[in-house]
């Protein structure tokens, strides 16, 4: 794996390394069962679960090592 295959935060101007999958989705455009997913590193993971979580989007944030992408989902 090189470093450009690491996954990285989905904050904006964060090249660090990925720690935690936020799973969201916005019911106005979403089937329920679907899911998005942004990716945090450590520093980030609580500004952006709280970025999604006053909308109303965000259903759940898991270790980046136990995430399996539900069939129907996207980053």
């Amino acid at each position: 794996m090189t470093s450009s295959d690491i996954p990285t935060c989905s904050a904006k101007g964060c090249r660090d390394a990925a720690v935690w999958v936020l799973a969201w989705n916005n019911p106005k455009l979403h089937t329920p069962e679907r899911r998005k997913t942004w990716l945090a590193c450590e520093e980030h993971r609580e500004h952006l679960s709280q970025f999604l979580g006053v909308r109303g989007f965000l259903k759940d944030v898991v270790k980046l090592e136990e995430w399996v992408q539900p069939e129907g989902s996207e980053r």
